[in-house]
């Protein structure tokens, strides 16, 4: 029995997911969510052999909700979608525990193709993010200061920098707004920068919105 959960905040995104699959894979079950919550709702309802998940998530992040199901559901296989492909994004999903990392606009069989090896107990990365990966060894850049951050500074960067206010980060991560000042004052700290307006600067600047 094959069953196959989407997390994509965009319709668009998870109807097209959904046809490819039902078409190429027949799963026994193919649920979708359009959040968090009801992503790990149904985690918690019902037994998954894979999610397919979007790092850039309404709400909470999809690396943080990719560490709570490792933590919580680590039978599940991961497979990243994602329009991102740049180092930072790929190494951090790794690290998090997902089994592979795919781009949007890679075609349809390439999708296929990585579900099958994720399901068959491999790993699976895209043409497109293994050649950022190889550019960027070829090229020795080095890290990035934001490369030290972690997971949850790097998600509030990410988070502020996309116009997200301090409430509206406190209440859907469930924190206080105190706690998510504090962690911008350690990014600002990390970073070397001193303003929302820088934060926002070096955040475009490297590709990270």
């Amino acid at each position: 029995m094959l069953r196959i959960l989407l997390l994509d905040d965009h319709a668009m995104v998870r109807e097209g997911l959904r046809r490819i699959l039902a078409h190429e894979l027949a799963p026994d079950r193919l649920g979708e969510a359009a959040t968090a919550e009801t992503a790990l709702e149904l985690l918690a309802r019902e037994a998954w052999d894979l999610l397919l998940l979007d790092l850039s998530l309404a709400g909470r992040s999809g690396l943080d909700v990719l560490v709570e199901v490792r933590q919580r559901w680590p039978d599940v296989r991961v497979l990243v979608v994602s329009m991102h492909a740049e180092r930072e994004f790929v190494l951090r999903a790794l690290k998090a525990g997902a089994s592979g990392y795919i781009t949007k606009d890679q075609a349809s069989a390439e999708l296929v193709q990585a579900v099958r090896k994720l399901l068959a107990g491999g790993r699976y990365l895209s043409d497109a993010v293994t050649g950022h990966l190889v550019e960027d060894l070829t090229h020795d850049r080095g890290a990035a200061p934001h490369e030290a951050l972690s997971p949850r500074e790097f998600e509030i960067l990410r988070a502020l920098a996309s116009g997200r206010t301090v409430s509206e980060l406190a209440r859907d991560l469930a924190i206080s707004v105190k706690t998510v000042s504090t962690y911008r004052a350690r990014v600002a700290e990390k970073l070397g920068l001193t303003s929302n307006a820088e934060l926002i600067r070096y955040a475009i600047e490297h590709g990270l919105v």
